[in-house]
């Protein structure tokens, strides 16, 4: 075989290999994965400060293991003068319907920063109080199968459930810096990481052996420029915003 053709060949048996890489997989243990939302916008002076907090969970030894944060941007400041742009009403009504359910009088007040920790209302950030995350209890392993902008979710229960059981999956984006031009925070410069920059949500269908699993397909996700990527994802049951389970990881390609 000649040294061209040895070459072509080796061009082509590498493009083979790239197109039928396998997906990744992100997967959390049988113990709670606890979920931290950021309920926050760039149009809200007070937010920076929770920001800034949030970013520093990157090098938190319990991210992804024990600890699954995320950021969504609400739309009710834009009246302010800034157009926030990862802002989605669909992410206000989030926070809304965690409040709707909340068991305490003060817990149903919807605010800015707001931090919810496994579907309550966590006000420990104010007080600079550590964040405990309990994972003792054996949940049910989370998985997340990655091709691109689709993915399979698996939820493998460690009891019996009853009921629908629901999946909301989100594309993160970090280091992503935002120079604001108008509104509270006019003239900063912001960083965002665990940043929503796509989300999807769907029903999990339960097979005869108890276990869950649907196929989900983000949506192109909002043009950022961003230092990487991460995929999060838990499930609930339906009608419940509360997580029963949260599984994340970082991407090792760019969506």
């Amino acid at each position: 075989m000649g040294f061209r053709a040895l070459i072509g060949m080796l061009l082509f048996v590498g493009l083979i290999g790239s197109s039928m890489a396998a997906p990744q997989t992100i997967s959390s243990p049988a113990t709670r994965v606890s979920l931290l939302e950021l309920y926050t916008s760039e149009g809200c002076s007070s937010c920076p400060p929770a920001e800034e907090w949030i970013s520093r969970l990157q090098q938190d030894p319990r991210l992804w293991k024990q600890l699954v944060p995320v950021t969504f941007h609400v739309d009710y400041w834009d009246y302010l003068g800034w157009k926030d742009p990862f802002d989605s009403h669909r992410y206000t009504e989030r926070q809304q319907q965690i409040a709707s359910q909340a068991d305490s009088l003060a817990g149903r007040i919807v605010y800015t920063p707001q931090f919810v920790l496994d579907g309550v209302d966590w006000r420990g950030w104010f007080n600079d109080k550590s964040l405990q995350v309990n994972d003792s209890s054996k949940i049910g392993a989370l998985s997340l199968s990655v091709d691109g902008r689709r993915v399979t979710v698996r939820f493998v229960p460690e009891q019996h459930l009853d009921g629908t059981l629901e999946t909301q999956v989100v594309l993160l984006a970090f280091g992503v810096d935002v120079a604001v031009g108008d509104g509270e925070n006019k003239g900063v410069t912001l960083r965002h990481d665990f940043l929503v920059v796509s989300d999807t949500r769907g029903t999990l269908i339960k097979d005869k052996n108890g276990n869950y699993q649907g196929v989900m397909t983000l949506p192109p996700p909002v043009t950022v420029k961003a230092t990487r990527y991460a995929l999060a994802a838990w499930v609930s049951r339906a009608g419940d915003p509360a997580p029963l389970q949260a599984t994340g990881g970082w991407l090792t390609t760019t969506p």
